[in-house]
């Protein structure tokens, strides 16, 4: 690995305010301490600040001494997750039910410590902009951001974000062009019928009855209304109905998500699923409600920006240590709306398999999302200077 020097004696103080923020774990919108701590670093760096944008979102903005050119924007995420940490190691969460188990405390501190590099090493010309962004966690956080005006008082040229990638080798890149994240958006469907006793069932319209034929009908759109080479995921993940055994209960909830790569897949499924729930439910003298929610669109990489991120990446870990075809995720992520507003590339580096977390885990993978997830420190150095690298070069073009 071609990593900077200063950036791998600058990593065990970085790995210091990594830990302070995975131990004070914030959930969306709520980053205040986390957000007082990234405003307050980047003013000590001369670094100016912006705070307020998209609630508890912060911007820094670095000007180089070579005048003005391009503008850069480079995207981490603040906020935590409502689950409760299973790991005693010392810098466990200590905020009851709130846990960083997405690596977001890490994806804070490598922007951190790209913005002090780069704010004592100023030859380039143009600006770079640290978008620190809260409520990635299903708050749209990118979207409160951009509504607040961050493309229009920082027009950025291109922007730049990065997850941690659990399986994927420790300090590895994947990358692909195109969607590379699914879009996330739910459902609800309330079956209305009319409840009865449960031995007299002529006398009942069946919301149990008609919702379990739905349930069963929404996957036919999956296998027989889109075509077999579009991804989709449907899953049906609630349904509760009625309190008792001996009495039909009067309507039936069915909930669930819906991931796609494109919104044409994502306008049929809509459009088939309030067909299927309304026609079945009438089928049994039902009403259905339906309410479909579009959360998060899909994450879609621009190609021009993903051809000069991976050169950035070979350059730093080697071309071998770089995939510029991994497979694309059902999961989502909400820098995909900052991507429809900008042209942008969004990485993934390699967590490896947990063997970093030595002592104090939990009994759980090293997956994200899960009680015994831990970032990886030995990410940093690598982190810190993949964006380094990518706000220099970028600035020479």
């Amino acid at each position: 690995m071609r990593l900077l020097p200063e950036i791998i004696d600058s990593a065990s103080a970085i790995q210091e305010i990594r830990r302070n923020i995975h131990a004070h774990p914030e959930l969306r919108f709520e980053e205040k301490r986390t957000s007082d701590l990234v405003a307050e670093a980047l003013s000590s760096w001369g670094i100016t600040v912006y705070r307020g944008m998209g609630k508890t979102g912060v911007v820094g903005k670095l000007d180089g001494d070579l005048g003005p050119g391009k503008m850069v924007g480079l995207r981490a995420d603040m906020d935590a997750l409502p689950l409760q940490e299973h790991n005693t190691f010392e810098h466990t969460s200590k905020n009851a039910g709130k846990m960083h188990a997405c690596g977001h405390d890490g994806h804070t501190a490598m922007l951190l410590g790209a913005a002090q590099y780069l704010s004592n090493h100023r030859d380039f010309a143009g600006s770079v902009i640290f978008i620190f962004q809260p409520a990635e966690e299903g708050g749209a956080g990118a979207k409160e951001m951009i509504n607040d005006g961050l493309f229009k008082q920082f027009p950025c040229d291109a922007v730049f974000g990065l997850h941690n990638w659990p399986g994927l080798a420790e300090g590895h890149f994947g990358v692909t062009s195109g969607p590379m994240m699914a879009s996330s958006n739910t459902f609800e469907i309330t079956i209305r019928g009319k409840g009865g006793h449960a031995a007299l069932p002529h006398n009942s319209a069946d919301p149990v009855l008609a919702g379990a034929q739905v349930v069963q009908a929404l996957q036919s759109i999956i296998t027989r209304n889109k075509r077999p080479v579009d991804a989709a995921v449907l899953s049906v993940t609630q349904f509760h109905a009625g309190e008792t055994s001996n009495v039909i209960p009067d309507s039936a909830f069915i909930g669930g998500t819906v991931r796609t790569f494109t919104l044409e897949v994502l306008d049929l499924i809509e459009q088939r699923l309030k067909e299927i729930s309304h026609n079945l439910a009438s089928a049994f003298d039902c009403q259905a409600e339906v309410r479909f929610s579009r959360n998060y669109p899909p994450l879609i990489n621009h190609g021009d920006e993903v051809e000069f991120a991976s050169g950035v990446m070979k350059e730093l870990v080697g071309s071998q240590n770089v995939n510029t075809s991994i497979d694309p995720t059902m999961g989502a992520e909400d820098f995909a709306f900052m991507l429809l507003e900008k042209p942008g590339c969004y990485v993934f580096l390699g967590n490896g398999d947990g063997d970093h977390r030595a002592v104090g885990h939990g009994m759980g993978p090293c997956h994200l999302h899960n009680p015994s997830y831990d970032f990886n420190d030995a990410l940093i150095p690598v982190g810190v200077s993949y964006w380094v690298k990518l706000a220099q070069r970028y600035l020479e073009k």
